[in-house]
């Protein structure tokens, strides 16, 4: 019904930003909230960022808040991921999903895209 590709990583100084964009297609997103999520080598997947249907409520990781910001624009069917003063331990494969409420469980979501590499050098 869903699928989303995931866009924008790549190689960034440590202070640097990206924005990862996240576009579905198959249905729109505005009946689902959006979230995402990244998986380090070696390490479980972690809750970035998540946002309501309506883009009204927005949830951050401790390790993220006031650098990261997660938007939508769901008249494109796009979730966005602005990355601000990052670090190396920000590198990861970064996610985004889509489910019916904006959790911090992987689980919970029910669409998922292929990922997207963020690397930050030191």
């Amino acid at each position: 019904q869903v699928q989303l590709v995931e866009s924008g990583g790549g190689l960034v100084q440590a202070g640097g930003s990206l924005r990862l964009s996240c576009a579905a297609s198959g249905r729109t997103l505005s009946s689902y909230a959006m979230g995402w999520f990244r998986q380090a080598p070696g390490k479980e997947r972690e809750f970035v960022a998540a946002i309501s249907w309506s883009g009204a409520r927005t949830y951050y990781a401790d390790s993220v808040k006031g650098r990261f910001t997660i938007s939508r624009d769901n008249a494109k069917n796009t979730v966005y991921l602005q990355m601000n003063s990052l670090k190396p331990e920000d590198t990861a494969v970064y996610y985004c999903s889509a489910g019916p409420i904006p959790t911090t469980r992987p689980v919970a979501y029910d669409y998922w895209g292929q990922g997207t590499q963020v690397t930050v050098a030191s």
